[in-house]
């Protein structure tokens, strides 16, 4: 007997798909157009934030091996524009949402009260494989959201699934605990961690990249004085911004037993985004570059999701029982990769740049 032919209803399994948006009454035909609109709308939310989940733990994995061959570094990069062009398109859903009306969404909005995005279990886990601490995350009243999703998780078996899973993901290694790693090994004018002398070749980099620093903000002090004499005290802000330099560079933020490693990884990130002109770095610094862009676009969903919410029910109290938007604009303002915003801070134009040891490393020959 002959194999059967696929065919597309098969391959996407549409005809059970196309079942599931029925709602709580289980029936499309109950529902009014505005409620339907509403349940799609959410859905392929989450099958977004599926294929999100799976290529940031992609590319952690490549990120996470004991050795992260150069040849891997653009297969990161490709799973990290993926996640991007995946949340410009999550953005976009909300022009979809907003032909609804106020009005419109009051048609249906009671009847799915208590329920909430706020209880969407995979953006939970996109968020801690990511990296979010728990310190970090706004909470739903006096409750962590992790665990309001472990309370749901009595009240049904998707709640129980969906609890699991969050579990799950809180014992893996984060994608942020991958790329320190990764940076941490970046090699410093040629020195690697493990090699004799590379305490010292981090050190001296930090040194000597201080001092053109301090030099390079002492020349845009004389500049802006000379045009505009007039403008207040901005001696006093170029040497707070000369100590945030060194504190930063020194990770005097960090704790004294962290502080090494933490000094190594700015270092790195700072010896990529100063030099990557170089072949060795141009992937790096994409893929830096790639993480900056996830994490804006971030914050630009969740600042559209909260205009979107404003628009549509005004201040007025969440169906899950959140302060509503301004829980919203709350998370809004949640940094995970605050590193890489800070490192451009202290960035200098090429020719205040210390000059390079051992450019043969880097495949640079002079």
């Amino acid at each position: 007997m002959s194999e059967p032919v696929p065919n597309y209803t098969d391959y996407l399994k549409l005809g059970e798909l196309l079942k599931l948006q029925g709602g709580l009454e289980d029936d499309e035909a109950v529902l009014i157009p505005d409620e339907l609109l509403f349940i799609v709308v959410h859905q392929a939310l989450e099958l977004w934030f599926k294929i999100v989940n799976r290529e940031l733990r992609l590319a952690r994995d490549h990120l996470a091996a004991p050795r992260v061959p150069e040849e891997t570094v653009p297969h990161v990069v490709h799973h990290l524009r993926r996640v991007n062009r995946v949340l410009e398109l999550a953005v976009e859903h909300f022009k979809v949402m907003e032909t609804l009306t106020p009005q419109d969404f009051l048609g249906f909005r009671e009847k799915i009260t208590p329920a909430s995005g706020f209880q969407s279990s995979q953006m939970r886990e996109m968020e801690i494989l990511l990296g979010i601490k728990s310190s970090q995350r706004v909470r739903y009243g006096k409750v962590d959201p992790i665990e309001h999703l472990e309370k749901l998780s009595k009240d049904s078996t998707a709640g129980e699934e969906a609890w699991a899973k969050v579990q799950s993901v809180q014992a893996e290694q984060t994608f942020q605990e991958a790329l320190r790693t990764w940076l941490y090994r970046t090699p410093i004018h040629g020195s690697m961690p493990g090699d004799e002398e590379d305490d010292a070749a981090v050190q001296r980099f930090i040194d000597q990249y201080l001092v053109q620093f301090d030099t390079f903000m002492d020349r845009q002090f004389e500049q802006l004085e000379s045009s505009m004499p007039e403008s207040g005290d901005n001696s006093k802000r170029f040497e707070q911004s000369k100590k945030a330099a060194k504190d930063f560079l020194l990770a005097l933020d960090a704790d004294e037993d962290l502080r090494p490693r933490m000094r190594r990884i700015r270092a790195g990130l700072l010896f990529i985004e100063s030099y990557r002109q170089l072949p060795l770095l141009a992937w790096p610094r994409l893929l830096i570059d790639s993480v900056v862009e996830l994490e804006q676009l971030t914050l630009i969903w969740r600042n559209r999701h909260a205009r979107m919410v404003e628009r549509m029910i005004g201040r007025r109290v969440g169906t899950g029982g959140s302060s509503g938007v301004d829980y919203l604009d709350k998370t809004g303002k949640v940094r995970i990769f605050t590193d890489l915003w800070a490192v451009r801070t202290v960035m200098m134009p090429k020719d205040c740049l210390p000059p390079l040891g051992n450019p043969d490393f880097y495949g640079f020959a002079t």
